[in-house]
């Protein structure tokens, strides 16, 4: 009996991607020796996120970076770097920013409920621009003006939410924000792959990039990384550490942490609650030079014979049309759309979704389409005998559907 078992959790088929509430990613095996080498040793943290800080700036071309819990945190504590620096006055109040600086400027068409956590650090975020093409009521987006003229003292940073359509150009963006001396956050938590992006956004200018770490780079799943300008890495990290030490026998290593906090010794900061492990860490890292190393091509093309596989098992369901999108169509995962005549089958894709998660074992698809009347098999997830599975679950799903 596996430990699932003896807590009686149901484990899943997952073909709706790599998802928080499914768990993010499957570790491989190095990932997860590496993770379990590490728990045999007692290390100091700040040295051990200095030398990470050198393996994230190989592999994203940034200055530094920081493994964090999940990239919400890393929005939270990339935000208080920029709110407070190294002013350890500063740090010690977050999150509360009365009579500081403390806005944080953001398109209007780029808020989600993930900013939540750009706000967790006490930054009020100040819309700008109007959402005409989100809601197809014009043709223009966002202009460099707008981003100028909403610039004042209250403001410390310009946030970005990346996304395949790219709009505005995060190029537009940085330049405006570069003039005024400001950081851009960007958060890129769901833009790998391709992996080329690990470091597109900080050649593009970005100032701050946040990563998922327990997605497609498929490290721990409580993990994330902070990646960008050493000081602003800096002022994050010291608000993350355990700070309940001696200044007079503290010495923190040289490469990432200022000396100058040597001079006002901080208190615990705002992402003490952030804090990773030794293990998270270091399996992050090495997920993460498994990730660059990776045949990407070669790993697509698995993925679209596995949902070749699936699509040709499910000729013949009634009322189910599946197409399969290319690697290079998507241009990240390839997909199979699953579209579902709702009226013969007297059912909605949410219903049909619902019937998927009551099975034995429950299979989860993703639902981001499903308004549309489709399922989506994301094969980031899959198994590779899962293919079968899905195939049998839809099925007895339609059919239980039908009239």
């Amino acid at each position: 009996m596996d430990v699932y078992d003896r807590l009686r959790v149901r484990k899943r088929v997952n073909g709706a991607g790599l998802l928080t509430r499914l768990g993010g990613s499957l570790m491989a095996p190095e990932v997860l020796a590496a993770m379990q080498e590490a728990a045999q040793s007692y290390v100091d943290m700040a040295e051990l996120h200095t030398r990470a800080s050198e393996v994230i700036a190989v592999h994203t071309g940034a200055e530094a970076g920081l493994v964090t819990s999940g990239a919400a945190a890393a929005l939270t504590l990339g935000t208080a770097a920029c709110i407070t620096g190294h002013d350890v006055h500063k740090m010690e109040r977050l999150p509360q920013t009365d009579g500081m600086p403390n806005e944080v400027i953001m398109f209007r068409m780029h808020r989600t409920g993930y900013d939540h956590a750009i706000r967790a650090a006490g930054a009020r975020i100040r819309e700008i621009g109007f959402n005409d093409l989100g809601v197809g009521a014009g043709v223009r987006g966002l202009e460099p003006w707008e981003i100028h003229a909403a610039i004042s003292p209250a403001t410390v940073a310009v946030a970005y939410t990346m996304t395949p359509s790219r709009q505005p150009p995060l190029g537009m963006v940085a330049e405006v924000a570069a003039r005024h001396n400001l950081p851009l956050i960007v958060d890129a938590a769901a833009q790998l792959p391709p992996k080329e992006n690990l470091c597109r956004f900080i050649a593009e200018g970005a100032t701050l990039v946040a990563f998922s770490g327990g997605k497609a780079i498929r490290g721990p799943q409580g993990t994330g990384i902070l990646c960008g300008r050493r000081e602003l890495i800096s002022a994050a990290l010291i608000q993350q550490l355990d700070m309940d030490v001696s200044p007079q026998t503290w010495d923190p290593p040289q490469g990432l942490l200022s000396k100058e906090l040597l001079r006002a010794f901080p208190h615990h900061g705002l992402g003490r609650g952030f804090k990773v492990a030794k293990e998270q860490i270091v399996g992050l890292l090495v997920a993460l030079e498994r990730f660059a190393a990776a045949d990407s091509a070669g790993e697509t093309r698995l993925q679209e014979e596995q949902l070749e596989a699936l699509a040709t098992a499910l000729k013949g369901t009634p009322h189910l049309k599946a197409t399969l999108l290319s690697g290079a169509v998507t241009g990240r995962y390839p997909v199979l759309e699953l579209v579902f005549d709702e009226a013969a089958l007297r059912a909605s894709a949410y219903q049909i979704s619902l019937r998927l998660q009551a099975g034995s074992p429950p299979v989860h698809l993703s639902e981001r389409r499903a308004q549309e009347g489709m399922l989506v098999v994301d094969p980031a997830g899959l198994k590779p005998d899962d293919a079968p599975v899905i195939a049998a679950a839809l099925r007895a799903a339609c059919s239980t559907a039908s009239p």
